[in-house]
């Protein structure tokens, strides 16, 4: 398939430009939590645990939302959003084996088999995921937007369930047990 960006990218713009909308909210609640949480004073919260744990999940909002808003742009060509997608698919990927790394070093909070899935090897393939559709886009195919509609959507999701677990341990009151 050899169309042009507008005709393959046209019909999908309402798609990306909810889930730019979507993530953007999101970041800003984030930071709204974050604040809050931090000047509660809370005593358990220490700087590594949240660096190990809750930027990463903002990475992964931001990474949805600039991938959307490159796929929503105006291009005239695919050869340019397909490898900024693809160079934020390999870099997600390459952060996410970096974040993996700080979590087995760090002494704040001994993860789990769960935390171990939703921080690391999830976000790891969904980033290939969106590498993949990114290369394909490069082609000019409808399959590579299809990929990049799911390896977006579980980038969301993921940001959206790692969010909820990092809200829900620091709203906890780990002083008492």
């Amino acid at each position: 398939m050899n169309e042009n960006a507008p005709s393959l990218l046209g019909p999908w713009s309402p798609f990306y430009a909810t889930i730019a909308t979507s993530v953007a909210a999101l970041i800003g609640l984030m930071f709204v939590v974050i604040t809050l949480v931090v000047s509660a004073g809370r005593k358990n919260t220490s700087h590594d645990g949240l660096a190990t744990f809750s930027t990463p999940t903002v990475v992964h909002f931001c990474a949805a939302l600039v991938a959307s808003v490159v796929l929503v742009a105006p291009w005239r060509s695919v050869t340019g959003p397909g490898a900024i997608i693809a160079v934020i698919g390999a870099f997600g990927a390459i952060y996410v084996m970096r974040i993996t790394i700080r979590t087995r070093r760090q002494s704040a909070y001994t993860p789990d088999f769960e935390d171990w899935s939703w921080y690391s090897a999830v976000p790891l393939v969904t980033y290939i995921v969106v590498c993949a559709g990114g290369l394909l886009l490069l082609r000019a195919t409808a399959t590579g937007l299809v990929a990049l509609a799911i390896g977006l959507v579980l980038l969301m999701l993921t940001a959206i369930r790692n969010a909820w677990d990092v809200v829900t341990y620091l709203a906890i009151d780990r002083d008492d047990a």
